[in-house]
């Protein structure tokens, strides 16, 4: 680690008021000299002391941890996780605010992103401004929903699983995370060594009973014999990224909407267990398919949504998905191989779009990576004509950014709805639906 410069403040304390939330996992408050921070382990409105760990006296801002707490919210708990808290597991930021509080914390900054980068306030998104819960989600204070179904350990150098600090590659060690979900939970991947591992992915599919490990080893290390509490099958991350089967199914067994989906080599699918249900459900009320319409799934995974737009514009009807991942290309076309009316096409959509040839369509759904679809996307797609446009989002900075593009390209928010599919973690999903201008005129 290189020695910090000279004008580094890391380690310098302020006593601070805190402001509102932002994006990211934690608050604003500023310095005695006006100096911006950004505070995590803090809530608004607390008077607490803050420990820089990031930025210097050039930095246009600070980082930095709440070590004190001066004057506590009445929407402060005492965190349930033990490696919650200032320099430890980066995985969670909100451990030390109620459930309740954490959806408004996640909607105070939604409602920001919109006014910020698209200029609208949650009446003009037509949102009702709340953070919706997923089913079964609602715990008293003080104790943790355990949703997460895939957690990526990081190994450290005594083969120790953990999970990263804040911003930092350090690993800290743990006997139990409180958010994963039962099926990860009991493989006991905490009580193992995993030396020679640079990481170990646990998979506990929702849908079955599948559990799978997927290990990363460090350059020219043995895989160990792995012995775990539970039947899985175990994957192997190779040095030039491929994936390979090592013994048991290279896939789980996902279910949504009524149909198994097939999810291979440690692929991506939601990580809450209510998450594809929730996400098929506002996306299809809000696009209303019709018998015959014509649509698009892009970024379309394993293809959960082209699966259910298949079933509901019916025979006469097509769905075209379009998929960068090769693994996720053949488990979309294993997975809907019984609809003639559907089509997968392989490559980035910028790229594979055009190639299509395809003028007009009825419906769009676009579930992009945490970037967002970008300006040239946004711009081909409002030329498609569609009647409605589904837009699933995981983060309300990208999602606004697009929202704003879609406005100069004639296309407005008829809805937005979000939901805490991400417990005691900043992350919030959102599901705007999107519709000609001229017709919400």
């Amino acid at each position: 680690m290189q020695n910090a410069p000279e004008s580094s403040l890391v380690g310098v304390e302020y006593e601070v008021e805190v402001g509102p939330v932002a994006h990211g996992g934690h608050c604003i408050a500023r310095t005695g000299e006006g100096r911006v921070l950004f505070v995590r382990h803090a809530l608004p409105g607390e008077k607490v002391v803050v420990r820089v760990t990031e930025g210097n006296e050039d930095s246009r801002f600070l980082r930095a941890d709440a070590v004190r707490v001066l004057e506590a919210s009445k929407d402060r708990v005492e965190a349930p996780c033990p490696y919650a808290g200032p320099g430890k597991c980066g995985g969670c930021d909100w451990q030390h605010a109620k459930p309740g509080a954490q959806r408004r914390l996640k909607g105070e900054v939604v409602a920001e992103q919109l006014q910020r980068l698209a200029g609208l306030t949650p009446e003009e998104a037509g949102w009702d401004g709340t953070v919706m819960p997923a089913e079964g989600d609602k715990v008293p204070a003080g104790e943790v929903p355990a949703w997460r179904t895939r957690v990526q350990y990081a190994v450290d150098a005594d083969g120790h699983a953990g999970l990263r600090k804040h911003r930092s590659h350090d690993v800290q060690p743990i006997d139990r995370c409180l958010i994963a979900a039962p099926g990860v939970s009991e493989l006991g991947i905490e009580q193992r060594d995993w030396s020679g591992m640079e990481s170990v992915d646990a998979i506990a599919a929702s849908g079955s009973q599948d559990r799978q490990v997927v290990l990363t080893p460090r350059p020219g290390a043995r895989l160990p014999l792995v012995e775990l509490n539970r039947p899985v099958s175990v994957l192997r991350v190779a040095e030039d990224g491929g994936v390979h089967r090592v013994h048991g199914r290279p896939f789980v067994r996902e279910r949504a909407d009524d149909r198994t989906y097939r999810v291979g080599n440690g692929g991506f699918w939601q990580v809450h267990p209510q998450a594809a249900d929730t996400l098929v459900r506002a996306v299809m009320q809000g696009l209303l398919p019709r018998k015959g319409d014509t649509a698009l799934d892009l970024y379309c995974g394993a293809g959960l949504f082209a699966g259910a737009l298949a079933d509901r514009v019916g025979d006469k009807g097509a769905v075209l998905g379009i998929e960068s991942g090769k693994r996720a290309v053949e488990d979309a076309r294993h997975n809907l191989e019984h609809f003639d009316r559907v089509r997968i096409e392989q490559g980035k959509v910028e790229q594979a779009l055009p190639r299509t040839g395809i003028t007009e369509v009825d419906l769009i759904v676009l579930d992009p990576p945490r970037a967002g679809a970008g300006k040239q996307t946004v711009k081909h797609l409002a030329g498609l004509g569609a009647r409605r446009i589904a837009y699933v989002a995981c983060d309300p900075a990208a999602l606004a950014r697009d929202i704003a593009y879609f406005a100069e390209v004639g296309y407005r928010v008829r809805t937005l709805r979000a939901f805490d599919l991400f417990p005691m973690t900043h992350h919030v999903e959102c599901v705007a639906i999107l519709e000609p201008a001229a017709k919400g005129a």
